[in-house]
């Protein structure tokens, strides 16, 4: 069945919408991945190409961005810590365990700590985060069974020296380089 022009009209409104929807948030993620840890609407109606009014024509506030830039980060976020077998000695499933958290939170540093900078301001974020946080946790314990052996305060302890905060800690406070962090932790889980 043939279109009408009307029809077509539309269908390129639609179009021009949702690539100006996309690209709104890939500017907000591209913003964050830059460091621009909490981009304002100007700043991502810029780097999206599109104008001010659009930002809010299809977002209802920043919120919103953060919120389905979030969905769209989620599905790059790839944590490998499952996929490691427990068969193997413990040595190799801490190096493994760090070698793959190290590779997730360099990859995503910015994005992290964008997050953690506006979650306390928001529900979603703290929602999703506290998610993040859980299957990474899950994932540790999956990985190295042993951790159930110790007394509850030092798997929480091991488990926090597993986390991006401390990863980050080491890394930017600390001027401590990738290899170095991830060599200092395999140590201190030895």
């Amino acid at each position: 069945m043939l279109k009408t022009k009307g029809e077509d009209a539309a269908d390129g409104r639609r179009l021009r919408s949702e690539r100006s929807r996309r690209a709104i948030i890939e500017a907000a993620l591209a913003l964050q991945e830059e460091g621009v840890l909490v981009p304002t609407a100007q700043q991502v109606s810029d780097k999206a190409g599109v104008g001010i009014r659009s930002v809010f024509r299809h977002f209802e506030d920043m919120e919103a961005i953060f919120a389905t830039a979030d969905e769209l980060w989620r599905k790059d976020f790839v944590d490998n810590t499952s996929d490691i077998d427990i068969k193997l000695p413990l040595k190799q499933r801490i190096a493994q365990v760090v070698s793959s958290l190290a590779q997730l939170y360099e990859s995503n540093t910015n994005i992290l700590k964008s997050t953690a900078t506006r979650r306390w301001r928001s529900a979603f974020l703290k929602q999703n985060y506290a998610k993040y946080q859980s299957r990474i946790r899950n994932d540790i314990r999956q990985a190295l069974p042993e951790l159930e052996q110790l007394p509850q305060p030092r798997q929480e302890a091991i488990i926090g020296t597993l986390s991006f905060e401390y990863w980050d800690r080491l890394r930017d406070h600390q001027s401590n380089s990738a290899e170095d962090t991830a060599a200092m932790l395999i140590d201190l889980l030895e």
